[in-house]
């Protein structure tokens, strides 16, 4: 199904040709690494070296849960109005449901922002993040960049990126996105899939093969092949929204006449332009698809490359799920977590199915779903079936093409635009629940369970395709392949009065007279203060898991309520996964506080150290300490959340994402790395010097470890930065370090 190559291969001749075989003259391989799809696209936006590049984005997005933070960590530093186009939606806080009016206020105050500082405004419910990028503002060969991890808009054309708050706010401020020259990795389509396989599947045999090794993280996937001609649009957007997962960079397709179509169709063929490898064209890795051998696919507890085939789970479905509820009893710390129990007669039985979001939204997967569903009954049992169009266009046509009404027969409820089902907002199951779902994670928690409190469900990523099977089926699991149905689908219609009538379309048009309007919760940026000439950090948690995500640094669902208030968000951090680390933090943050008023630590510091007295100059704060911190969201305040709490650095074996180490940097926090070395709570590093082997670009620096009254020498490493993070780490965080530039 599907081939890792991890060598350079070549694409010539509509083939994959590895380096070894292809005889390539050190010239023409020159040639042929900028042969690639991706290189051009970045030359045109890369103000740095050809090596250490420097990118302006053609355009940002943000949601309803980042966008608030962004302006206003865009605004202490200088902000008078949005130099590229901005795009606000109201897709992951929109039921304000939470909190009382602090969701509303948030949306209040992104529409104060949009008119001010001129941006675009979608209203709550009128459609997802990146469905409305896909239908109004991606163009072939542009860049875009975004405050949610699932920034992709590869299948039509454009680079884009899901990075942290604070690199929106470096592009706000016309500085620039900094990364080294990624690696081009091939994602050959060949093939063709059958009928009843969906993008989902595809994109979880894809997660499946290239996750656990990190085969493409931080690299970028180039879409080549003849099997992409056999892929409608919205299923190339299906497959391309889920590359997040493979911790890849970024991402990008040939075009062709479906995607000029599909422009056509939104009203903007302007946009559209071919885009292809040159012949040949050189890749430092490929992976190979066979479409044809693609199954249904399964994602199990508690992450989307915990996949298998749904014939593999049915042939053998006692292991398989025991495995699973074994990771769900570790978990919740007990046995009382099952999904074994969901056995019965030799079937699996399901307790809910959604269809939602930016992966499984889209009106293809819910019009096929319908199909499958047709003159059927979900049945009247348990088992329940959500289903959430994508944007208001895309619900528009499903209902004038009947298939609303189609899936309202069965006993399915239709829903508005919502990011929820995805992070724990929206259809939360019940504890011990089964949820199949349409939608990019399901990470630990993530649903909306909470382990300290009793709590654990278990979601299951599966296509729209099988979720409608197994609903047909009355919640019993089955693959799409295993019902027959027409797979002829009605032309999706797109329908531009929703949007004109309704968004306020603010680009390039601020208003400065136009004050913000602010509510009670949304609250500054607390101060931060630079980093010393010494650094002595207190571990106040330490996480042994091999994958540390950024739901579990930070939980999603009611948490994202208190976004706009870096404070009161900062109490829920680490909260399921280590609940005294905030207690401890605390802790830390008052004795610094003590140094900083007296000019000396407390004695109950002093005395931990046994005997050791930090130099002057030395400031004090805490570290979290873990394997492989950050994988997932792409959200700040993963990192913020601890430099609020008084956080220093990280200390990991290596990070998940590149985006999750921005975000310490741009907190001022230092990423450090650390082999071999076992640390307990309560232990303490200091590092002497460590202002001066920043700013002198040092990437190694040594230590002192003092656990248990004992002191040693650690090597910690910090790995390349660029002038700008070691700039930003010095001030403080990025906010101190615009301050300084317009002072």
């Amino acid at each position: 199904m599907i081939k890792l190559i991890k060598q350079g291969v070549y694409y010539m001749e509509g083939k994959i040709v590895r380096e070894s075989r292809a005889f390539m003259t050190s010239d023409k391989k020159e040639k042929a690494i900028r042969g690639t799809m991706t290189y051009p696209i970045l030359e045109a936006h890369n103000v740095g070296d050809a090596e250490n590049l420097k990118i302006r984005f053609d355009a940002i997005t943000s949601h309803d849960i980042t966008y608030v933070g962004i302006i206003q960590t865009a605004k202490a530093s200088g902000l008078k109005q949005f130099p590229i186009p901005y795009t606000l939606t109201n897709c992951h806080n929109s039921l304000c449901a939470v909190g009382g009016t602090i969701n509303e206020d948030d949306h209040v105050f992104g529409l104060s922002a949009a008119k001010k500082y001129g941006a675009n405004y979608v209203p709550a419910h009128l459609a997802v993040i990146h469905q409305y990028m896909r239908e109004m503002q991606a163009k072939c060969g542009a860049m875009i960049l975004g405050s949610d991890s699932h920034t992709r808009y590869g299948a039509l054309g454009t680079l884009a990126v899901g990075e942290g708050g604070p690199e929106l706010v470096k592009q706000i401020l016309r500085q620039t996105y900094d990364v080294k020259r990624p690696q081009v990795i091939a994602v050959y389509l060949k093939g063709k899939l059958r009928k009843g396989v969906g993008p989902q599947d595809v994109a979880l045999a894809l997660v499946k093969a290239t996750f656990p090794s990190g085969f493409v993280k931080n690299k970028i996937l180039e879409f080549v092949g003849p099997g992409i001609a056999g892929l409608s649009m919205d299923y190339r957007n299906g497959i391309d929204v889920m590359t997040t997962e493979t911790t890849c960079l970024s991402s990008v397709w040939e075009t062709d006449e479906k995607t000029r179509e599909y422009y056509a169709t939104h009203g903007r063929e302007e946009d559209y332009r071919p885009m292809s490898p040159q012949q040949p064209a050189y890749y430092d890795g490929a992976v190979v698809i066979d479409l044809s051998k693609v199954e249904p696919m399964i994602a199990l507890p508690f992450h989307p490359s915990n996949a298998y085939t749904i014939r593999e789970l049915l042939e053998n479905p006692y292991e398989i799920l025991k495995e699973a509820e074994e990771k769900g009893r570790k978990l919740k710390g007990d046995d009382s977590f099952t999904l074994t129990d969901k056995i019965r007669d030799g079937k699996i039985y399901v307790d809910q199915g959604v269809i939602a979001g930016c992966a499984g939204g889209m009106y293809e997967n819910i019009a096929e779903a319908a199909e499958i569903l047709r003159d059927k009954t979900i049945g009247s049992d348990a088992f329940t079936l959500s289903v959430y169009p994508s944007s208001q266009p895309v619900y528009k046509s499903l209902v004038e093409n009947g298939y609303i009404g189609t899936l309202m027969e069965t006993g399915a409820i239709v829903k508005t635009a919502f990011c929820g089902p995805c992070f724990g907002a929206g259809d939360v199951p019940a504890n011990n629940g089964l949820s199949v779902r349409h939608t990019t994670r399901n990470f630990e928690n993530r649903e909306g369970s909470k382990p300290g409190n009793g709590q654990l469900a278990a979601v299951a990523l599966m296509d729209a395709r099988s979720i409608a099977a197994t609903a047909a089926n009355g919640g019993v699991l089955t693959s799409a392949l295993d019902l027959e149905y027409p797979k002829r689908l009605k032309k999706y219609k797109f329908d531009d009065k929703i949007y004109r009538n309704r968004v306020y379309f603010g680009a390039g048009a601020p208003k400065a007279e136009e004050p913000l309007r602010y509510g009670p919760n949304i609250a500054d940026w607390p101060e931060q203060i630079a980093l010393g000439k010494n650094l002595l950090m207190k571990a106040v948690s330490v996480l042994t898991d091999p994958v540390t995500t950024t739901d579990e640094l930070i939980p999603s669902g009611e948490t994202s309520s208190y976004r706009s208030n870096p404070m009161k968000l900062a109490e829920f951090a680490l909260s399921r996964k280590d609940p005294a680390y905030v207690g401890r933090a605390k802790a830390v943050m008052a004795e610094e506080k003590t140094r900083r008023e007296t000019g000396a630590l407390p004695e109950s510091v002093l005395s931990e150290l046994g005997g050791f007295v930090p130099a002057e100059g030395t400031i004090y704060g805490s570290v979290v300490v873990a394997v492989k911190p950050g994988d997932g969201s792409a959200r700040e305040q993963a990192a913020s959340c601890q430099r609020v709490l008084g956080g220093v650095a990280n200390i990991a074996s290596e990070y998940a994402t590149k985006r999750y180490r921005s975000n310490l940097i741009n907190w001022g926090m230092l990423p450090f790395l650390c082999e071999k070395v076992s640390f307990s709570v309560g232990d303490y590093i200091y590092i002497p010097d460590v202002a001066e082997a920043v700013k002198s670009g040092e990437e190694r620096v040594i230590a002192k470890l003092i656990s248990g009254g004992k002191m040693r020498d650690i090597v910690l490493t910090l790995g390349s930065l660029t002038e700008d993070e070691r700039k930003i780490i010095l001030a403080g965080c990025l906010i101190n370090f615009n301050k300084a530039k317009n002072d």
